[in-house]
């Protein structure tokens, strides 16, 4: 990835969807105007899910995915179609490819009813209008396209946007939590497992937010904190840290100075907060030979001193003195049956759609399992997550409650 690049969990994710031989990969093609998805006359061509980046302008940086056939066949073709229904979990947008010459077919409807059931906003691309000259009366999420002569696809990218910004859905990151010219302070450790002449993605996000906000920030790493509060003329408003750090930052920042983390902004930002807080309660009840999943949603080289499988089981086993089992899953990889498990937890999820980190969340909800995040455990098992919190007065009201 460039690093002006915008990451794939910033971008609108479009999922291409139908049967086989329906155009999907010929539409992406005549949207991007390259040959990026393989077309053939021979069923089944894409075996697994595509993904091109692009930008629709006026919509700004997408992700286009081409789907395997919804109508594959036999074993693999079943595995092909459960990684399509992956795909769904991600999308902002579905384009649903059907048949202009024979119109929706049962397949086409059951994705229908899928794309309802998910609340996704969806389009029905009718492709191969070229070999048709009846035209029926279209709703308004309905358009007559042909992939071949390149009919109407100015116009579908058109009602793409039309549709998604009928519909945003944008949280706020951290600029709506301090005033212009505030100054921030972000520790950012410079450990092993950080990128070689950069900041790791969610360290990069936010200072780029508070960048857009006019605040004036400072970059230090934790060793450096102390010097950094005492240079300053006037007191930051606020310290965001990494979650490793988190002890070590909470005792050598003043208490009349807001302190979170990044996970903690990132899962407000992901739309998951409250889950998050109210699951990591659940730390309080394990019992000896209970579960843990920890989940990320990258996948990455371990390192010696792994956050996600060396700190936190060990954080969790130190203050829960039970003797505990730990299984992890990384990048697309999350269980559809939970029940094993006593708690989850999720990384930042800077990584993820909003969407798909939401789906997790909820998953784990309908099977009754408690599910939090690194930086919400961390801040409670160092008995400094109602601090962390206090910068968001309605969640942190209710934690004083309970």
């Amino acid at each position: 990835m460039s690093l002006n690049s915008t990451p794939s969990g910033e971008r609108i994710h479009i999922g291409f969807f139908g049967k086989r031989n329906s155009g999907k990969s010929s539409l992406i093609n005549a949207i991007t105007g390259q040959d990026l998805a393989i077309v053939s006359e021979i069923k089944g061509t894409t075996t697994d899910p595509v993904y091109k980046t692009m930008e629709i302008l006026p919509l700004g940086p997408v992700m286009l995915i081409d789907t395997p056939g919804i109508d594959d066949e036999g074993e693999l073709g079943k595995l092909r179609i459960e990684k399509t229904k992956l795909i769904l979990n991600k999308t902002d947008i579905a384009i649903l490819v059907a048949d202009s010459i024979n119109g929706l077919s049962d397949y086409d409807k059951n994705l229908i009813s899928t794309f309802r059931e998910k609340n996704i906003k969806y389009i029905i691309a009718y492709n191969k209008s070229d070999l048709i000259t009846n035209y029926n009366n279209l709703k308004e999420n309905e358009i007559y396209v042909s992939a071949k002569n390149n009919n109407n696809i100015y116009e579908l990218k058109e009602l793409i946007t039309k549709i998604y910004e009928e519909n945003p859905n944008f949280q706020p990151l951290v600029q709506d939590l301090i005033e212009t010219n505030d100054t921030v302070i972000l520790v950012t450790p410079i450990d092993s497992a950080a990128p070689k002449g950069r900041i790791i993605l969610p360290q990069q996000q936010v200072l780029r937010d508070l960048l857009d906000k006019g605040a004036v920030t400072v970059v230090v790493k934790e060793y450096e904190l102390i010097n950094a509060l005492n240079a300053l003329k006037n007191k930051p408003k606020l310290v965001i840290t990494d979650s490793q750090a988190f002890k070590k930052v909470s005792k050598e920042t003043p208490d009349d100075i807001l302190l979170t983390s990044f996970s903690i902004l990132f899962a407000r930002y992901k739309g998951v907060l409250n889950y998050a807080v109210k699951g990591v309660k659940k730390l309080e009840t394990l019992k000896d030979n209970d579960t843990i999943l920890i989940s990320e949603g990258c996948t990455h080289h371990r390192q010696c001193d792994d956050i996600g499988t060396v700190k936190l089981p060990n954080w969790i086993k130190n203050y829960t003195n039970k003797n505990l089992n730990f299984e992890f899953t990384s990048g697309g990889s999350f269980p559809d049956d939970l029940k094993k498990y006593s708690l989850i937890v999720h990384c930042g999820s800077c990584m993820l759609k909003d969407r798909e980190v939401i789906n997790r969340y909820r998953c784990a909800e309908k099977q009754n399992i408690p599910i939090t995040n690194y930086g919400i455990t961390i801040a409670y098992i160092h008995a400094i997550l109602k601090r962390s919190l206090k910068i968001f007065p309605d969640i942190y009201d209710e934690l004083l409650r309970n």
